[in-house]
């Protein structure tokens, strides 16, 4: 079975309020509630994602009347029929966002037979699958008739020969929205693609035997690198490994769970910025874990920087991916040892506040290199956890697009 497909694509009709149907990822803001409160005031009862949707932020242990909810006004929405199906499809996406100018993407499905958050697969995590975080996501995927992703799936195109030459002619294009993301997600505009055969063609081509070695020195098919919604994308394949087992050879080959909805993004878009993830350590001896910390990195060639009681200079990894392995690996050494708790920052400026205001130690990490990223994968296998950040949370995708999952 081919690893990408054209789907069966369902948007909003024209008589539905897109600035209040679409919505940012599920996974972001979970700590502002106040995000939430606002986003429901502004779409109140108005056919909308966060209707078919379940924020993190409100998942509690039981979440069985809310999937109750969602199923329900899925249905209302396909019975009353506010989508337009467009068939057989990819859609090109431009985002642009007070941080970047512009960030094109190519809206797809791919097979998830073809995907692994454990193994070398085609599409492959990028990071450690945290697997407690599945079985609620199982829960809400389960019973859905449709699904909408905010998966973004990253390529190593360095010529930029794919998604840009699309966009370049985009002029040919059927355009099929062009709106502004509400809570200031910035505008999407979006270009129907129907001749999807050479595109096809040429995503496949990232992948043959002489471009993977000339770009990495070795044979690895890995074509896409998961760059968000590595959960959700391993939520899809739980729930397709959990069904293909009740079906027929036959069923299995063009069953729609079988397919995830996703957007392709090319790791070389100048629109997409890597941000580091820095960490800050609470309860611990500062100068203690300061004074080791700088013995175990200290025949390392790169500067870093590490926030106690003002700030100081410490070796790190040249490479930045390794970097973080390092580090990571360290920390949780010393907390198991030594006891103490360590949180993710994004940010310098909220890094050096909370090491100002509390008694904490802040490790300033380096931002991860787009260059680095497919080899190290390729070559050490997944990152440290908690490594990089694609933009800031506003620019993180939102769910538009659905796909019917059911048969």
């Amino acid at each position: 079975m081919p690893t990408i497909i054209a789907p069966d694509i369902l948007l909003p009709n024209k008589n539905v309020d897109l600035y209040k149907w679409a919505v940012i990822a599920c996974d972001q803001f979970t700590g502002r509630i106040n995000y939430w409160e606002e986003l429901k005031g502004i779409i109140k009862d108005a056919p909308s994602a966060l209707h078919l949707t379940l924020p993190e932020i409100y998942l509690t242990s039981d979440n069985s009347e809310k999937i109750k909810s969602i199923n329900k006004t899925m249905q209302s929405y396909l019975s009353s029929k506010i989508f337009d199906c467009h068939k057989n499809c990819m859609i090109l996406t431009e985002r642009k966002t007070a941080y970047n100018n512009r960030r094109l993407g190519l809206v797809l499905a791919v097979d998830l037979e073809e995907y692994s958050f454990t193994e070398k697969a085609k599409i492959r995590a990028t990071e450690g699958t945290i697997i407690e975080r599945i079985p609620p996501r199982v829960e809400i995927r389960g019973d859905a008739q449709m699904e909408f992703s905010h998966i973004m799936l990253l390529i190593d195109d360095r010529r930029h020969k794919i998604i840009e030459n699309l966009y370049g002619n985009k002029g040919t294009l059927k355009k099929i929205y062009d709106f502004n993301l509400n809570m200031d997600g910035g505008h999407i505009s979006g270009y129907l693609v129907e001749k999807t055969k050479t595109v096809i063609d040429s995503l496949n081509a990232l992948i043959d035997d002489k471009e993977i070695l000339q770009k990495y020195g070795k044979l690895d098919k890995l074509l896409f690198a998961v760059g968000d919604g590595n959960h959700s994308l391993a939520t899809a394949k739980t729930v397709w490994d959990n069904l293909k087992s009740t079906l027929s050879e036959k069923e299995r080959a063009n069953h729609p769970s079988r397919y995830a909805l996703c957007e392709v993004v090319n790791i070389h878009d100048d629109g997409l910025k890597f941000e580091p993830i820095h960490r800050v350590l609470y309860n611990i001896d500062g100068q203690d874990f300061c004074k080791k910390f700088k013995k175990e990195f200290k025949d390392e060639e790169a500067l870093g920087k590490i926030y106690f009681n003002g700030i100081s200079e410490v070796k790190f990894p040249f490479n930045s991916a390794l970097c973080y392995k390092k580090v990571q690996n360290f920390i949780d050494a010393y907390i198991k040892e030594l006891g103490g708790q360590v949180d993710y920052i994004h940010g310098e400026t909220e890094l050096e506040e909370i090491c100002k205001t509390k008694n904490a130690v802040g490790i300033f990490m380096p931002k991860l290199k787009k260059d680095e990223f497919f080899s190290y994968i390729i070559n050490y296998g997944t990152l440290e956890r908690k490594s990089f950040s694609m933009g800031e949370a506003k620019e993180k995708r939102y769910y538009l697009e659905a796909r019917k999952i059911k048969g």
